[in-house]
């Protein structure tokens, strides 16, 4: 099967060796996002920010492939500090709807840029 890069500048660029997303047939594999403004290129200030800027930075990357987030079979959430997970459920509430993906979540010691929260996804497209 042939791989499609997704890129957007809706989104952050990348800033390493990878794509924001690359789509093979139906599914499409969203790169790790964390809270970069993408038109500053710096990460906004505090955990409820960052979490609101990785859900609007997958949602851009999710637009491009041609689908949105309700297309999200799997989400995975990497946290610094697992206490601030209560807050992600309460923001992906007003990014997600039932039936939600699934989804895990990982305390990690550190994220690029100091990030606070990172998360990637897959979904799948369907016509």
């Amino acid at each position: 099967m042939k791989k499609m890069i997704i890129s957007t500048p809706n989104a952050p660029a990348a800033i390493g060796t990878y794509s924001q997303a690359v789509k093979v047939g139906d599914t499409v594999y969203l790169s790790g996002q964390i809270g970069l403004d993408p038109t500053t290129m710096q990460m906004v200030e505090g955990i409820d920010a960052q979490i609101v800027q990785v859900f609007e930075n997958l949602k851009a990357v999710a637009e491009a492939s041609g689908g949105s987030l309700a297309d999200v079979v799997k989400l995975t959430v990497f946290l610094t500090d697992l206490g601030h997970f209560a807050k992600v459920n309460e923001t992906m509430a007003k990014y997600f709807s039932e039936p939600f993906p699934a989804r895990a979540a990982v305390g990690v010691a550190s994220l690029p840029r100091a990030a606070q929260v990172e998360a990637d996804g897959i979904l799948v497209l369907t016509n």
